[in-house]
């Protein structure tokens, strides 16, 4: 027992301890701090007893995902081919490199040591800067596809030193016949921002995957791009990979067969060379697109390896339009080619074929006259259609009434949209008094069935739509043209047309070529084979800026042309349309080339390569020329331009 003393006055007495209350003060702190101490402990065992059995899975894919990297491999894209099984396009073995910006720590430093390890330009290094710019996160921007082993080997290496770079062995698209299908096909492209926010597909930010674009390729976008295959890695802390563990194969798209014939369509904008313009031929038996060529044009493989600064520039720049699909929205006064169709109309309407008229050069109507190209004495209808007088088509028009007219063109397909898996198509114009009213408000005149009666006026129409109208004129039925390959369709149904009336117009389109006609050149060069057609002359501007051919490219009338073979059971209906051409001359000698081709390669492809010796080379040779001046041009450098022959159609 301890004691305390009293203190003085000063101080308060002394308490007195005994060793029973110390050491009952002494457990009780214990017990206190045990207590919090196995609180503490349970927590501890409590919480660890949790993860490692309540959240085991968590973390052992945590573990798994820190050792292992899961990456997604791109699928290959389905083929296009044509009707014979043919690519038209397809994918090649590729060694790629890529860079992800969100891994990126020197972009400059880094874009500067892969412009010197894979040979860059300025302007592929420039391309580059700009898509880091725009894009963002994960989303991969291109630096070099195509590449050989040499240069694919030497950033493989480096990969420590170059963080945020992604070099790949996967397959990229190809397109055997280039910039020929440019317009038709489109082309593949790495998916924008935009389009990523929208699905937030992983697969759209892989490196090495990319999407349809354009044309044919974004219409298919689903059916094309297949099932992503996945590969798993096992890496270190750093990233360095240790061992391949297991890889899933991807799933490719399925392959679209097109109606198309590949080589006919290749031929066609060959054959097209230095102009601009379109050729379309149909199989009059069941409607399908043998071609739909659109000349110049772009090449797809350029836009799909991502197409430089300058290439897009001379492209844009180039007065000839090459990124205008121009079967589907070049839209040209019909000119004469409506003839036949109308004359068809007017034996619907009760005109005779014997019904005549005078021409004198032309027809007096109302207080004005009317000029006819020639003057063409006495005219039933088949002389109006093979020696396409106007004056027989001002009178008759007006004696129908352009209301019944435009009814039947619409029959025959102008004026329409067809079902095509295209992004866009221009339906043109078939003009009539109630279309007029509807449109402007106001009144049908005399002038406007004049001008309307040979293919003139308000009237426009796509080369798709002219070679429909063809082929209906040629079968009396009711073609519908298709892309897709279908074996299974139906018949096409009969327009009801009279067999005498599509006989007898028929014949005058084949005295257009192969007899007192104006397109005596166009007869094709095959024994037995009569071709049938239609020439057109599109006025461009009014006669006061030249005569439509000796004059500035730009104000040259179009040339047009319509056809078909044989001309007694046709079995290939074309048009062809030729932009500033000079008139009709410089269509139809490359219609005739074409449908040549279907019956006698060899002949054709003779011819062919004559024109393409004068004009300098094949369509790449041409471009990769032309694009070569345009660079050292804008360069300021000076090279000497190749002499080119004239042009001879």
């Amino acid at each position: 027992m301890i004691k305390f003393g009293r203190g003085n006055k000063h101080t308060k007495p002394h308490k007195t301890i005994n060793s029973a209350q110390q050491d009952f003060t002494f457990t009780r702190r214990a017990m206190f701090i045990g207590g919090v101490q196995g609180a503490l402990g349970l927590a501890l065992v409590g919480r660890m007893a949790y993860i490692a059995v309540a959240e085991n899975e968590r973390y052992k894919l945590m573990s798994e995902s820190n050792r292992v990297n899961l990456t997604l491999l791109p699928p290959r894209r389905g083929w296009f081919i044509d009707r014979y099984g043919k690519p038209i396009a397809d994918n090649r073995a590729d060694f790629r490199v890529d860079i992800i910006p969100e891994r990126l720590q020197n972009r400059q430093a880094t874009v500067s040591e892969l412009a010197n390890l894979l040979t860059l330009t300025d302007e592929e290094v420039t391309r580059i800067n700009t898509d880091l710019d725009k894009n963002t996160g994960f989303q991969p921007v291109q630096i070099a596809s195509g590449l050989d082993w040499e240069r694919y080997a030497a950033v493989s290496v480096r990969l420590p030193d170059l963080p945020g770079v992604s070099p790949r062995q996967g397959f990229s698209r190809r397109y055997p016949a280039g910039a020929a299908v440019g317009h038709l096909i489109g082309y593949v492209g790495t998916a924008n921002a935009e389009e990523y926010q929208k699905s937030k597909d992983p697969l759209l930010i892989t490196p090495g995957f990319k999407i349809g674009k354009d044309g044919l390729e974004a219409a298919f976008e689903d059916r094309l791009k297949g099932k992503p295959g996945a590969k798993r890695v096992e890496v270190t802390a750093t990233g360095k990979i240790v061992q391949e563990l297991t890889t899933r194969s991807d799933v490719p798209g399925k392959p679209i067969q097109l109606a198309l014939d590949i080589d006919l369509h290749h031929y066609a904008a060959r054959r097209l060379g230095q102009e601009s313009g379109s050729v379309v031929v149909i199989d009059c038996q069941t409607g399908g697109i043998l071609t739909m060529a659109s000349m110049p044009s772009f090449d797809p493989n350029s836009f799909s390896d991502g197409i430089g600064v300058s290439e897009y520039a001379w492209l844009q720049g180039n007065d000839h339009v090459p990124l205008r699909n121009k079967t589907l929205k070049g839209l040209y006064p019909p000119g004469s080619t409506v003839k036949p169709m109308h004359a068809m109309a007017f034996l619907r309407a009760g005109v005779k074929t014997t019904d005549s008229i005078i021409c004198g050069g032309g027809r007096r109507i109302g207080n004005r006259f009317f000029n006819c190209w020639g003057n063409h004495g006495q005219v039933n209808m088949a002389k109006g259609i093979y020696q396409s007088c106007d004056s027989y088509f001002y009178h008759f028009a007006q004696q129908v009434g352009f209301e019944k007219v435009a009814a039947f063109a619409h029959t025959l397909g102008m004026g329409h949209q067809f079902p095509l898996p295209v992004t866009s198509q221009f339906y043109g114009t078939v003009p009539s008094p109630s279309w007029k009213m509807e449109k402007y408000g106001q009144s049908w005149q005399t002038y406007d069935t004049v001008n309307a009666s040979i293919g003139q006026g308000y009237y426009l129409a796509n080369p798709l739509q002219l070679a429909v109208m063809a082929a209906r004129l040629a079968t009396g039925k009711k073609l519908m043209p298709h892309l897709i390959m279908d074996d299974a369709a139906p018949a096409p149904e009969s327009l009801g047309f009279p067999d005498e009336d599509i006989a007898y117009v028929r014949s005058a389109m084949k005295d257009v070529v192969n007899g007192p006609g104006t397109a005596g050149r166009a007869r094709l060069p095959i024994d037995n084979v009569l071709l049938a057609g239609k020439t057109g002359t599109a006025q461009v501007v009014s006669l006061s800026r030249g005569d439509g051919k000796n004059t500035r490219w730009k104000y040259r009338d179009h040339g047009l042309f319509i056809c078909f073979a044989p001309f007694d059971n046709p079995r290939y209906a074309c048009a062809a349309v030729i932009e500033h051409g000079g008139g009709s001359g410089s269509a139809y000698p490359v219609a005739r080339d074409v449908l040549t081709y279907l019956y006698d390669k060899r002949k054709a492809m003779d011819s062919l390569l004559g024109l393409e010796q004068q004009w300098g080379g094949d369509i790449e040779q041409r471009m990769a020329r032309d694009l070569a001046l345009f660079r050292a041009r804008d360069s300021g450098e000076i090279i000497a331009e190749p002499e080119k022959a004239e042009q001879t159609t």
